[in-house]
C-alpha cells in the first residue's frame, strides 16, 4: 500500500511539474521559451505576394517589440472555415494577441468575439470586420483608393467610353469598398458607361481568368466594346491580364490593376497594364503589429489606421519612392 501511494504520489508530481513547464511565461498567453508575448498573425491567403510582404512587416515589428509571432493562413483566400478554425485554435491555445485579415467582415464575427471574451486583444488589417470587438482596424483607405483608379480611368478615356470592373469575392470588405470607390468616381463622368460589374473573379488566378475570358466575350471587347477594364486585387488583375493577353487585347484597352506583383509590375513596364493602385502591404504588417504591441502596453489606439496607397504608371516607376515599394527587401526578413 505504501509503495502504491508513493507511485501515485510521484505521479501526481510529475503532471504538476508537466503542466508547469507548459504554463505560458511572461504575460498570459506568452511564449514558455521565451517569456515573451505571443501573437497569431492570420493573413487572407498565404500565396500572394501581397502577403509576404505584409508578413516581412510583421517580422520587422515584432523583433523591434521583442514579441514571438506564429504566422498561419489559409492558402487559398477562399478556405473561409479555415481561417476560422485558425482564429478558434489559437484563442484555445491562449495567445497574447490576435492579428486578423478576415475573409468575411461578418462570418468572422463570432470567432473575434471568442477572442475578447477570451481577454484576447485582436487587431484588424488589410480588410474590416463589422462589430467592435477588435482594438483597432490597420489598412488602406480602400474607397480613397478605389476613387483613385476610377479617377485615372476617367482621364485616360477622356471622359468617354465603357467600362467592365471585375469584381473580387463577395464577402471581402477591401475589395468590395475599392470597387465601390471605383464607380462612385466614375459616376461623376456620366459620359462613360459601365457595362459590367456584377461579375466575380473568385480567389484565385484560375478562375479569375477564366471568369474574365468569359466577361470580355460577353461585352464583345474584341469588336471594341469595351474601352477600359478595373479589376481590384492582385489575383483578379493577373486574371484579367492573361485573358486580355492572350484575346490579343493587352495595351488595347485600357486597364488599371491593385496590387503589386512582380509579373503586374513587369506589364505596367510593357504597357500592357496602364496603372496599379498600390498599397504598402509591409507597412500593413508592422503597422498592426506596433498597434498590437500599443494594446498589449495599455495604451490607447486609434480605431481605424490608414496606410495610405499610391498611383503607380510606367511614367513614376524610376521614382526611388515607388520603386521602394514595389520592391521591398523581403528576403532581409523573411530568410527565403
Amino acid at each position: 500500500m505504501q509503495r502504491r501511494h508513493f507511485l501515485i504520489t510521484v505521479s501526481a508530481t510529475a503532471l504538476a511539474l508537466a503542466l508547469a513547464c507548459n504554463k505560458p511565461a511572461g504575460q498570459p498567453g506568452g511564449d514558455a521559451a521565451s517569456g515573451k508575448p505571443r501573437i497569431a498573425i492570420i493573413p487572407k491567403g498565404t500565396t500572394h505576394e501581397f502577403w509576404k510582404s505584409v508578413h516581412a512587416g510583421a517580422v520587422k515589428a515584432s523583433q523591434e517589440a521583442n514579441i514571438d509571432i506564429v504566422w498561419k493562413g489559409p492558402l487559398k483566400e477562399d478556405d473561409l472555415k479555415s481561417q476560422i478554425d485558425l482564429v478558434d485554435s489559437f484563442v484555445a491555445q491562449g495567445v497574447t494577441g490576435i492579428v486578423l485579415a478576415p475573409l468575411s467582415d461578418t462570418a468572422m464575427r463570432g470567432s473575434v468575439k471568442a477572442a475578447k471574451a477570451a481577454k484576447i486583444p485582436v487587431v484588424i488589417m488589410d480588410s474590416d470586420l463589422q462589430g467592435t470587438d477588435h482594438d483597432s482596424f490597420v489598412a488602406t483607405d480602400n474607397d480613397a483608393a478605389g476613387k483613385m483608379a476610377g479617377e485615372e480611368m476617367a482621364r485616360l478615356l477622356g471622359d468617354k467610353g465603357n467600362v467592365v470592373v471585375l469584381r473580387y469575392q463577395e464577402g471581402s470588405a477591401s475589395t468590395f469598398h475599392r470597387e465601390q470607390g471605383f464607380l462612385d468616381a466614375i459616376k461623376a463622368h456620366p459620359g462613360i458607361t459601365v457595362v459590367s460589374s456584377n461579375q466575380y473573379a473568385g480567389a484565385t488566378t484560375e478562375t479569375a481568368f477564366a471568369t474574365s475570358e468569359s466577361l470580355l466575350a460577353a461585352q464583345k471587347a474584341a469588336a471594341g466594346n469595351v474601352a477600359g477594364v478595373f479589376a481590384p486585387n492582385e489575383s483578379s488583375a493577373f486574371g484579367m491580364l492573361l485573358a486580355l493577353r492572350k484575346a490579343g487585347l493587352a495595351g488595347k484597352i485600357h486597364f488599371i490593376g491593385f496590387d503589386a506583383s512582380s509579373k503586374l509590375v513587369d506589364a505596367l513596364g510593357t504597357g500592357d497594364i496602364d496603372a496599379l493602385v498600390v498599397q504598402d502591404p509591409f507597412r500593413i504588417g508592422e503597422t498592426a503589429l506596433k498597434t498590437m504591441a500599443q494594446v498589449l502596453a495599455g495604451q490607447t489606439v486609434p480605431r481605424r489606421i490608414d496606410t495610405g496607397a499610391t498611383l503607380v504608371t510606367k511614367a513614376n516607376l524610376a521614382d526611388p519612392a515607388v520603386a521602394s515599394l514595389l520592391h521591398p527587401d523581403l528576403a532581409k526578413w523573411l530568410h527565403e
